[in-house]
């Protein structure tokens, strides 16, 4: 298997790591305090505190602790300038290092003496609290870049500038006391959410996800690609794809994800015809959307369950479809690029016959769905068997389905997968390649049997997936000894040394996204402290003049630009906070109702591509290093393969059932699944100007036309019927009587801004649960009073779902929107959707042979 280059792992510790490795004591006391983290964290989320009444923390003390362990390690381990040593930590790193963590752990510290006097800083803790965001903008910097200290800069100028700042951004601003009270000694601030969900889901998640790739499963992932789809044209591209999305489902980090695989597939796909610059961007474009693949998502998907209020399965339900056919229609793209240039496929040493490779197939997925079947049968039988006892025997069980894969796995090793850079480049065979590395369905396994069907939080789920990861890797290299009679003891040695590089790396990981939480929650306390979101709903709506689509690309480029020089973690937060609300008020003010999950999604996807779009994008930059080719044009490649990624946040926000969104049915599911994929591959033909064949402009126009159709089908028939009726507001409660838990009461609202104006919206009242509607709004957070006929918001429970939505105490109900009976399905606009589609490929077919074109 190819081995980084030196440039290209220190370009992974720069952008992950940060750089410096100092040796001898130094470097070994820097890897047990990061080793410290990850088990603190790990015994943070366990029950183990409870178990033995010691060591429990409230999330605030949790918070500061996990703080202070991420300041202290960026002054370590990330350089103050390029130019620094990688070797030596000066003495003035240690000085910030010590002082930034007593900053950070001081809510800690002295956590009894602060409840005391909310609101009454002293001195000190003023003192404390500039020299922590002093300190903290200078982990900032060194972290994450520039792009965020300046960012993050800018918003805290604005809170002293806000009196001298035009009328429609302007505040009163704050004093100094004020300001530091509310970033540090509060959870408004640095300590707030996203500080939180680091703290209890995605330190666990990272270190799942390091100690997972150093038992070797990225590698066995990136030949289980090779050994599926190295031998079709175009093979090793597909094989980019495929292995970038199997590494997101455990990775979040773009640049590790380009080094990991496109060390091994750049170089084969220059070697099959790619140029530099596309064998690049495509591996370039896989790696990015690794961060939108459920579960972990680059850690956004648990940021969401706070900021949009529903559990962790609800948010991989809705972002697992897109993600696949953001996945597809790349694969599409790699293989039409392999048409266009007809681009010879790499051989396998044996060729089976079209019936072997039907047989291998079917029983390959038949297998699959049996095994899958076979262990939910499993695991649900046994607890229904053993009731208290089941997780000792499952515990049990997944021991010896362990130990007897490790078995299997010891008498057939897989076939090394050669140099890509070699004369003759022998393909690895599937079911071979296959069975070397079941064992490591196991914990993702675990993981995904906890989340989506013990419906378990995300921190406890990670923690029982960690559980058996971290007993995984020091028994991987034992189990394989014992079975092949070699010695234990250097067995053993080499096990626990794996463990604790993962969690040392591991920890390392997460210095840069826990920083990341801190800054970001620097700028979300602004907004809360300043009042700038209601400021920043004016604004935009002042721009884009009230335009729903405007606004969304406005939001759109704003997620690009911020994202160009903040990480994507930090900046979903930012643009979540920021940007979220002003998507859901707008569109209510325009009276479209936008699932609050679909504007969070919405942001996410621009923040990610701002990874390859020039000038900053690092992933377009790890691929460029790789593939020799300039860096520039690679992100610009990149970012043209990525407009079908581009696209579908437009979707989804327009209509929300590619997110299975007021999607009731299985033929329904089947139905949003094929002809959103399909909408995707056609609008993939359309960019590359490729279908069966080369395709004229019009053939272009025609696609995107059909795309448009299979994407938008509601719009149509919004031109014949609509799509809601009017209805008394007096039957509100007649109606919610009939509807379920997670279903939506669409209203429309009346009522008045903190300005006085006149207001009228259209907001969904999402129903919880209850015996009758008026209980079902209020687990919801809407209580209501009724006068005679008229319905008011009597209060909105803060945090609630519904004060997520928009909707507002005080405000009057005026009247009931009710699904219109008589509008036609959108079903029927996929028939000329389809036959435009078949025409175009009809009129391809008449053509003569056509000719290559250049790579």
């Amino acid at each position: 298997m190819a081995t980084a280059t030196p440039d290209l792992d220190q370009l992974v510790k720069e952008a992950d790591l940060g750089g410096r490795e100092p040796a001898g004591a130094v470097g070994a006391a820097l890897a047990l305090i990061a080793g410290a983290w990850s088990l603190f964290q790990f015994w943070y989320a366990s029950p183990l505190p409870f178990t033995f009444g010691f060591g429990i923390l409230n999330d605030t003390e949790a918070r500061a602790i996990h703080l202070a362990f991420a300041v202290f390690l960026a002054f370590c381990a990330f350089p103050a300038f390029q130019r620094s040593s990688r070797r030596v930590i000066p003495w003035t790193d240690w000085l910030l290092a010590l002082v930034g963590a007593f900053c950070a752990a001081y809510l800690f510290l002295f956590y009894k003496e602060l409840a005391q006097r909310p609101g009454s800083p002293t001195r000190m803790d003023i003192v404390v609290g500039i020299a922590g965001v002093l300190i903290m903008l200078e982990a900032t910097r060194r972290a994450m870049g520039f792009g965020m200290l300046v960012t993050t800069g800018l918003f805290m100028l604005y809170v002293f500038a806000g009196p001298y700042m035009p009328e429609v951004i302007q505040h009163r601003g704050a004093s100094l006391s004020r300001f530091i009270s509310h970033m540090w000694l509060t959870t408004e601030g640095v300590y707030g959410v996203a500080l939180g969900v680091s703290v209890q889901f995605i330190f666990l998640f990272v270190l799942f996800g390091t100690l997972l790739d150093i038992a070797g499963a990225g590698n066995y992932m990136l030949q289980v690609s090779l050994a599926l789809l190295g031998h079709l044209r175009g093979g090793p591209a597909k094989v980019a794809v495929v292995s970038s999305a199997l590494n997101g489902v455990v990775s979040g980090s773009s640049v590790s994800n380009v080094v990991s695989g496109g060390i091994f597939t750049i170089p084969l796909m220059k070697r099959t015809g790619y140029s530099g610059v596309k064998a690049g961007a495509i591996e370039a474009a896989s790696s990015i959307n690794g961060q939108i693949m459920p579960p972990v998502m680059g850690a956004a998907a648990f940021l969401m369950v706070e900021y949009v209020g529903i559990p962790y399965a609800e948010i991989i339900k809705h972002a697992a479809l897109p993600a696949v056919i953001s996945y597809v229609a790349l694969f599409y793209i790699v293989h039409l690029e392999a048409l266009k240039h007809d681009l010879k496929p790499l051989v396998r040493s044996r060729i089976p016959a079209w019936r072997e490779r039907l047989l291998g197939w079917g029983l390959g997925v038949s297998g699959t769905l049996v095994a899958l079947g076979a262990i939910y049968a499993l695991i649900t039988g046994v607890q229904a068997l053993t009731g208290s006892a089941a997780g000792w025997v499952l515990a049990a069980l997944t021991a010896l389905a362990y130990v007897m894969l490790m078995a299997y796995a010891s008498r057939h090793p897989p076939v090394p997968v050669d140099d890509p850079l070699a004369a003759d480049v022998h393909l690895p065979e599937p079911w071979p390649t296959v069975r070397a590395g079941l064992h490591f369905m196991i914990p993702i396994v675990v993981l995904l049997w906890c989340l989506m069907v013990e419906e378990l939080s995300p921190g406890l789920s990670a923690f029982w997936a960690t559980v058996t990861v971290m007993a995984m890797v020091p028994l991987q290299p034992v189990m394989l000894a014992l079975f092949s009679k070699a010695p234990l003891q250097r067995a053993w040695r080499q096990g626990l040394a794996d463990l604790w590089r993962g969690l040392v790396l591991g920890a390392r990981n997460m210095i840069g996204i826990g920083v990341a939480c801190a800054s970001a929650g620097l700028i979300v306390g602004v907004i809360t402290l300043t009042g700038m979101g209601l400021m920043m709903t004016d604004f935009v709506e002042l721009v884009s003049a009230g335009n729903v689509l405007v606004m969304l690309v406005l939001t759109a480029i704003i997620c690009l630009i911020i994202g160009a020089g903040v990480p994507t973690t930090a900046n979903y937060i930012l643009v979540a906070t920021l940007m979220a609300p002003v998507i859901v008020e707008l569109g209510a003010r325009s009276g479209l109702v936008i699932p609050l999950i679909a504007v969070h999604l919405f942001v996410f996807y621009f923040g990610i591509l701002a990874d390859v779009t020039p000038p900053v994008g690092l992933a377009s930059y790890a691929a460029a290093a790789i593939s020799g080719a300039d860096p520039n044009q690679t992100g610009m490649q990149a970012t043209w393969y990525s407009l079908r990624t581009t696209v579908l946040p437009f979707v989804f926000i327009f209509n929300p059932q590619i997110l299975f969104i007021g999607v009731h049915s299985w033929a329904q599911v089947v139905v949003v699944c094929i002809t959103g994929t399909v909408a995707s591959l056609l609008f993939a033909a359309a960019t590359m100007r490729w279908f069966r064949a080369r395709c004229s402009w019009l053939e272009v126009a025609a696609l995107l036309v059909a795309t448009f159709l299979f994407f938008r089908p509601d719009w149509v028939i919004d031109r014949i019927a609509p799509r809601y009726v009017s209805a008394p507001a007096a039957d509100l409660y007649k109606v919610a009587d009939t509807l379920e838990e997670d279903d939506w009461l669409v209203v429309g609202i009346a009522g008045e801004t903190l300005a006085g104006d006149a207001q009228n919206k259209t907001v969904a009242l999402p129903m919880g649960r209850g015996v009758n509607g008026r209980e079902r709004l209020r687990d919801a957070g809407v209580t209501l009073s009724q006068l005679g006929s008229d319905i008011e918001i009597a209060a909105v429970k803060f945090g609630s779902r519904a004060r997520k939505l928009g909707v507002e105490q005080g405000y009057r109900i005026v009247e009931l929107k009710l699904p219109n009976p008589q509008r036609p399905s959108p079903n029927w606009v996929f028939i000329p959707a389809a036959l435009v589609a078949l025409a175009v490929w009809w009129r391809q077919g008449r053509r003569p042979a056509w000719q290559p074109a250049s790579a």
